[in-house]
């Protein structure tokens, strides 16, 4: 119940009256010196109101009435500013300033009209918290540059302008940190600085001349002098640089590449933590943004930091020590649920998960409490209730500060002055103030004192966790050590002790830093008491020790597992279910993260929902780096194959769907690939114009995808068979920034981009194996075929069993013109008429040759794919079914996938049912099959008798139409 609104309060009596004496006192000033106060109701009623909750607002309009006839001159009271006004009105009234003295003056006058402006709006309900905190930045923001621009043309005057050793100028960088920096000042804020400059040199003074850092420094302490003002009652704004490199006791000011040095070598969490706010407010803003960009990799970590959820934790308990310590009881900031919680909160999720997740690269903390919710790491409730309790406290905070312009956060202990600000603030007593107050402030203790626990609460028992210790530490006899592993739940401790051993003696163990080393001392007996409680506790713990070997030198994954009990609880029961994805997991461990949230990790996002995903990925990272382009689109790879396995492994996903998901995955990432592949191509040598038929707003370019991704039927490790294809006219490229090129050429190069970035090795692994030989004449022929050439190459050129791999062949990406033309080749050339006898010869000749070459060597076994009777087999006579019988069905050219192509071919009469939908079920039991060996990273091969019958069936099948 924060009053903002114009609706009038009955004040108890003791306010009203206080409010009368104020009103009378202005009244009798404005008389005295024949002023004239506005007849308006409305202008009446907020002066009472505001100098009733605001002695500063008071004080100052009777003292000084050029204030007020200021502020109502210019309608300032009763309009919002722009985003600008405060830096052009400073500016205009500083220019004529030539001495400190003289700044200072100037200085705080305005600041003080501003902030009786703000003030006024603040109380009367004309501004919401947003345009309040705003406005407070702003101004802060134009006071700082505008006298550190007043300060640096004096200085340049008698020195020289500074410049680097090349000869181009210097200014400093002045980055605001805490709420100046997230532009959520408060009334009475501090100012929380840090000076920088970009490079040494020499300023270019011809009588005088001083180094850079010299000229800056003494800058600094010019610009620290005019704010301190000459008097209590002259200051602008009280400067902190103690967030500064070394604190207090370090350099005023450093240069770029002196800060990015401290950092590296010398940052600490707290300074991450404070860094997450930084703002450049003044000076160079274009060098500043290049600093924030070089030390942003300091602030974020490119992958989830759960190395810092024991700094947090210290800094959280440093919190709770200081509240006990000094009580800070009555205080919204520093007290128990107060404002500096609810920062903390989401500051935690920022350096733990910013890295990965740019959008939390947010200095607002309303922002970032909505963020959270949409990447779904608190819940909605929590959202809230945390906004609720930091408007309310920063209302109430604001309110404080306003009454006389002092910092405080303490609430008044005098009943009266108690009364007053609940007032302010809509509420008719204390009493109901203070328990909303209360209220809002225990929700966002509960809140704080949830960030960092467990989220299992399950602990096991100290003595049984001491003796897992002693395991892994060998403080036990060899024969104490197999009793005390046997009772955990393993079956062949002996085995057991030789991995733990092997584990121990690892290069990656041995050379691990100590902090590293005290990790997997904890870690290591969870995992021992975790797999000895499952189902196969000999084979989990093998496979997750082996694990272990592959991560450990990245401590942030121990810490991960450590700190989520049931993530650790989910990696034991995917060991057991799955080694191909505990050897996926070992190749991408930024993965583990997605085992917090099990819901989504049996419940893959849908198209729409995955598409949304990818485009939040990229959307903030800059045009021009590659690097960090290809290593998210491998994150959202892994990230939802990972997804997609879990799914299928627990039965909750069909084979159809599994393929469907992989599919789309590959085909969003095509997408993306071919858009950033061609704005790149484009931006640097022009774009391409296109044949009359193809619209030049148009890439003019497809992908078509053949093979497993053409059928919709993409595995777990499939690569991509995929050919380009583009419409170019003759000519050249234009408006790129380097000289144009060949049309043709354009889209060469283009291909190459694209395949680039498929295959390209980063740190998140490789996106897609890529064969390109089903182009037109293999891989003697063009990257990228014009469309006319591919049309001709089908018609006049191209064998029967690229006629074949046509079948199931669409369209993935590109201009749909293009698509639009390669669907018209496809079919003509699958409704084209054959010779029965020679069609049926060399498909069964090209079946025959695949077979010697891929010769199966176990004679008890069936191979799913090649066996006779297996999945090439069933695709072999779809092939031929369909370009035998296309020319007189045409609906048999509608689908490239297997499953829907045998349902064609049974309504066209040309399969009898029972046979299609054999060969259907055949087909999706194998290709079952397939996706489950994989997952146990086995091969297509099963023992003869678990599908002879079925195998069986469909060989007889093939023999029908092959053998006759």
């Amino acid at each position: 119940m924060i009053n903002t609104k114009k609706a009038p309060i009955l004040f108890p009596v003791e306010i009203a009256e206080h409010q009368d004496r104020k009103w009378k006192a202005f009244c009798n000033v404005m008389e005295a010196s024949n002023l004239q106060i506005p007849e308006s109701p409305t202008v009446i009623c907020d002066l009472k109101t505001a100098f009733l909750f605001s002695d500063f607002i008071f004080n100052n309009l009777t003292r000084k009435t050029d204030f007020f006839i200021e502020l109502f001159e210019n309608n300032c009271l009763y309009s919002a500013y722009l985003s600008d006004t405060y830096a052009k009105s400073f500016s205009h009234i500083l220019q004529d300033a030539s001495e400190e003295k003289q700044i200072t003056e100037i200085t705080s006058h305005f600041r003080c009209r501003e902030m009786i402006r703000i003030a006024f709006r603040d109380l009367t309900g004309y501004a919401d918290l947003s345009e309040t905190m705003s406005d407070l930045s702003a101004l802060a923001d134009a006071c700082i540059d505008g006298v550190f621009s007043k300060l640096y043309d004096q200085f340049a005057a008698r020195y020289g302008i500074p410049k680097n050793q090349s000869g181009k100028d210097q200014n400093i960088v002045v980055v605001g940190l805490g709420k100046l920096g997230a532009n959520e000042l408060n009334f009475s804020s501090d100012v929380d600085l840090m000076f920088a400059f970009p490079e040494d040199g020499s300023t270019s003074g011809k009588h005088e001349s001083i180094s850079n850092h010299e000229f800056f420094l003494l800058l600094s302490r010019a610009f620290l002098k005019v704010f301190a003002g000459s008097s209590s009652a002259s200051f602008i704004f009280r400067v902190d640089l103690r967030l500064r490199p070394f604190g207090e006791n370090g350099p005023l000011i450093m240069s770029f590449n002196s800060l990015e040095e401290y950092y590296e070598a010398q940052g600490r969490e707290w300074e991450r933590y404070a860094l997450i706010k930084a703002r450049v407010v003044a000076g160079d803003k274009i060098a500043g943004y290049h600093l924030l960009k070089r030390l942003n990799p300091f602030i974020y970590r490119r992958y989830l930091d759960y190395n810092t959820f024991e700094s947090l934790r210290e800094m959280k308990q440093s919190i709770d020590f200081e509240i006990q310590r000094k009580g800070f009881k009555g205080n919204i900031k520093l007290g128990t649920g107060g404002i500096r919680e609810i920062e903390f909160f989401g500051q935690a999720f920022q350096l733990i998960r910013g890295g990965v997740s740019p959008l939390l690269q947010e200095p607002a903390i309303l922002k970032v409490l909505n963020i959270l919710v949409e990447e779904k790491h608190i819940s909605l409730s929590t959202r809230d209730e945390l906004t609720d309790a930091y408007l309310f406290l920063r209302h109430t905070e604001h309110r404080l500060q306003e009454f006389d312009d002092r910092q405080t956060h303490s609430l008044p202990t005098e009943e009266t002055k108690l009364l007053l600000l609940s007032c302010s603030l809509g509420f008719s007593d204390a009493d109901r103030f203070l328990h909303q107050l209360h209220s809002h402030m225990k929700n966002v203790h509960y809140h704080f004192t949830q960030i960092l626990s467990s989220t299992d609460k399950e602990q096991p028992a100290s003595e049984k966790m001491r003796e897992l210790s002693g395991i892994w530490e060998s403080l036990f006899e060899s024969k104490d050590r197999e009793d005390i592993l046997l009772s955990a739940g393993f079956q062949k401790p002996s085995e057991i002790l030789k991995q733990i051993a092997s584990l121990q003696n690892d290069t990656a163990t041995r050379s691990l830093s100590r902090e590293g080393r005290r990790k997997l001392d904890q870690l290591i007996p969870r995992i021992i008491e975790i797999t000895g409680r499952s189902e196969q506790p000999d084979l989990s713990f093998f496979r997750i020790a082996e694990l272990i070997k592959t991560i450990e030198q990245r401590t942030n994954y121990l810490s991960l597992l450590i700190e989520n009990p049931s993530a650790l609880k989910q990696l034991v029961s995917l060991s057991i279910a799955s080694p191909w994805i505990i050897k996926f997991l070992t190749q991408h461990p930024v993965l583990l993260d997605e085992l917090l949230d099990t819901r989504i990790l049996y419940s893959p996002p849908d198209r729409k929902q995955l598409a949304s995903e990818l485009d939040k990925r990229l959307e903030s990272i800059p045009s021009d780096d590659l690097e960090l382009q290809i290593e998210q689109l491998c994150i959202f790879k892994q990230i939802n194959t990972l997804r997609v396995a879990t799914a299928d492994l627990s039965a909750n996903y069909p084979l159809m769907r599994v393929s469907d998901h992989l599919s789309d995955i590959a085909e969003l990432i095509l997408t993306q690939v071919l858009n950033l592949s061609y704005h790149y191509i484009g931006r640097k040598y022009g774009y391409p114009s296109c044949s009359p038929d193809i619209k030049n707003d148009r890439q003019g370019f497809a992908v078509i995808a053949y093979g497993k991704l053409g059928g919709i039927e993409l595995g777990y490790g499939s690569d991509l068979d995929i050919v380009f294809l583009h419409g170019a006219a003759p000519g050249k490229t234009l408006g790129g920034k380097s000289q144009s090129i060949d049309n043709n050429q354009f889209y060469t190069r283009l291909g190459q981009r694209i395949i680039h970035i498929l295959t390209t090795h980063t740190r998140a692994g490789r996106l897609y194996e890529i064969d390109m030989r089903l182009r037109p004449s293999g891989s003697s022929g063009p990257l990228v075929s014009h469309i006319n050439s591919f049309r001709e190459y089908q018609a006049d050129n191209a064998w029967t069993w690229e006629h074949q791999a046509l079948v199931r062949a669409r369209f993935i990406c590109g201009d749909p013109a293009i698509s639009n033309l390669f669907k018209v080749i496809r079919k003509d050339t699958l409704m084209k008429k054959r010779d029965p006898s020679e069609l049926l010869t060399e498909i069964r000749d090209m079946r025959e040759k695949i077979r010697k070459s891929q010769e199966i060597s176990q004679p008890d076994k069936f191979h799913l794919k090649q066996g006779k009777g297996g999945i090439i087999d069933i695709e072999f006579i779809v092939q031929y079914l369909i370009l035998a019988n296309a020319y007189q069905h045409s609906e048999l050219v509608k689908w490239s996938d297997n499953v829907r192509q045998l349902e064609a071919l049974a309504q066209a009469g040309i399969l009898e049912n029972n046979t299609s939908l054999l060969l259907k079920q055949a087909y999706l039991t194998f290709r079952s099959s397939v996706h489950h060996l994989h997952l146990q990273d086995q091969p297509p091969v099963v023992d003869q008798k678990d599908l002879l019958l079925i195998g069986s069936k469909v060989a007889a099948i093939w023999e029908t139409y092959f053998m006759p």
